[in-house]
Formats: C-alpha cells, sequence, structure tokens
C-alpha cells in the first residue's frame, strides 16, 4: 500500500532541526545506529580489495543503504531497535518496488562511474596525477615524522580544480537520488516519478539543504578543534595513545547521526506523518 505524499516547502532554519535529530536519533539508540553505520563503513573498506565489477555491484547499493537508515531511524521512532535488515527491507516489499529499487541503485552506479570516467578524460588523468603525487608527498612526510610546511610542496593547481568539479558532479547526481528511493518505498512512484520528486523537493527547499549542509560543515569544524584541543591537552599528560580510539568514536558517531538525519529530510519536505515530537522546533 503506498501513502498520500505531499511535497511541501520548509523555512530553511529546518536544515539545522534535521541535524539535530540525527543526533537525537544517535542518542535515543547509540549501538544500533553505530553498529549500522560500522557495517556501511565494513563494506566500503571491503570494496578497496574487490575487482572492478564488484565494487560497481557495491555502489548500486549506496541509495539502499541511505533508506537503510532511514527505516532505521524510524523504527527508533517508534521505540524499536534498529536492526541490519533495514538494508534489505525495501526489498521485501512487492516485486514491483524492489525492481524500482534496482533500477535506481544501478542507474546511479552508472552516473556516478561515468561521470567520473568522464571528468577524467576531459583533464587527461591530470587529475589523478596530482593526487597520486599529493599521497606520495604525504606519505613521505608521514614517514620521516613531520616536516615544515615549507618543505611541503606546492599543491597542483589540478588537484583543487578535479576535486571540485568531482564533487560538483557528485552533488548534481545526488540531488535526484536523494529522497527517490524513500518515494518508492514509502509513496509507490516508480523511478522516473521518484527521481522527478526528489529533484523538486530538494529545489523548493533548497534554503533548508543550504543550511543543513552548512549545519554538518559547523559539525565537522568544531569536532576538529575540539579535536585538536584534546590532543594537546592529552600530550601534556602523557595519553597520546588514546586519541586513535577516540577519533574513530567519533568519526563514527558523527556518521551515524549524519545518516539518521536523511529521514528528517525527507519527512518534512513530503510530510510523510512527521512525528510532532520530533520535529517540532520545540522539542
Amino acid at each position: 500500500m503506498a501513502l498520500t505524499l505531499h511535497l511541501q516547502n520548509v523555512p530553511a532554519a529546518n536544515g539545522l532541526l534535521w541535524v539535530r535529530h540525527g543526533f537525537k536519533i544517535v542518542q535515543r539508540a547509540p549501538l544500533g545506529m553505530v553498529g549500522l553505520f560500522s557495517a556501511l563503513m565494513l563494506l566500503n573498506l571491503l570494496t578497496l580489495a574487490l575487482p572492478a565489477p564488484l565494487r560497481f555491484l557495491l555502489l548500486a547499493t549506496m541509495p539502499l543503504f541511505s533508506l537503510g537508515f532511514m527505516l532505521a531511524s524510524h523504527l527508533v521512532l517508534q521505540g524499536k531497535r534498529p536492526v541490519p535488515s533495514v538494508f534489505i527491507a525495501p526489498l521485501q516489499l512487492t516485486a514491483e518496488r524492489r525492481n524500482t529499487q534496482l533500477v535506481l541503485g544501478f542507474s546511479f552506479a552508472l552516473l556516478t562511474v561515468g561521470g567520473l570516467l568522464l571528468l577524467d578524460q576531459l583533464d587527461g588523468g591530470a587529475f589523478g596525477s596530482a593526487l597520486d603525487k599529493f599521497m606520495d608527498a604525504m606519505a613521505k612526510v608521514s614517514q620521516e615524522g613531520g616536516k615544515q610546511p615549507a618543505e611541503l610542496p606546492a599543491p597542483d593547481p589540478a588537484l583543487f580544480s578535479g576535486f571540485l568539479l568531482r564533487l560538483s558532479w557528485i552533488a548534481l547526481i545526488s540531488t535526484p537520488y536523494w529522497h527517490a528511493p524513500a518515494l518508492v518505498h514509502w509513496g509507490g512512484q516508480g523511478a522516473l516519478q521518484a527521481l522527478f520528486s526528489s529533484t523538486l523537493g530538494v529545489w523548493r527547499n533548497r534554503g533548508a539543504f543550504a543550511v543543513y549542509m552548512t549545519g554538518w560543515l559547523g559539525v565537522q569544524l568544531v569536532a576538529s578543534l575540539a579535536g585538536a584541543m584534546l590532543s594537546a591537552a592529552f600530550a601534556l599528560v602523557g595519553m597520546e595513545a588514546l586519541l586513535p580510539l577516540m577519533g574513530i568514536v567519533a568519526m563514527y558517531a558523527l556518521g551515524s547521526a549524519f545518516y539518521a538525519s536523511l529521514y528528517f529530510t525527507f519527512v518534512d519536505c513530503f510530510m510523510f506523518g512527521a512525528p510532532k515530537d520530533v520535529l517540532d522546533s520545540k522539542t
């Protein structure tokens, strides 16, 4: 059964609410949400050891993973425990919705890989070469115990421009796929309709999404500053060995909160049973 979804325009300030509610979900179910994020990170690490065709297949699962975290947040709001089965639940509704989700996944992977390969052709491999040189330089710095900034090689302009182009491409294709899996799962929409509705939803609420992304950048900046302060404090008391562990814990907590917040970007934009006790700005 498909639910009736209604696209609405939300205030730009709601972007900060989405960030806040992502943290509230992790606060309510820390082990469950961090566990799901850990599984995603492990899968990403495994892709490095897989041949290209299998890496492509795993890339095609990314929209399903985003939807899985939305379902996990939905479970937490119902007082239930998020479980790994949320990642395959969208494929178990009906054959039609399963096929639509697969179409979304494979088309996302094709657009991602195709766009990146095209950019590689357009810049003649300059970005890849610049990236390899940068990584080699950083590895050398690490092996030698660190250098003064003046001793580091000047960054290649191709590195910045290539990174910016690729980031822009990822942002461009992420727009139609942001809400699309959820629109299929809860709204029963077809692939093209879901992609169009997602694009329209993000565009109409671009102010809220701009605040949302800015909010997450701010969270990362605060986390980095806090990490630097803790690093200096721990160095004074000889507890540097704890820093890597704390860094991993912080990264997993922030990553879990980000993925948990995806649910609120959807329910707030499409008025799908938004829980008032969570989406109310007074909570």
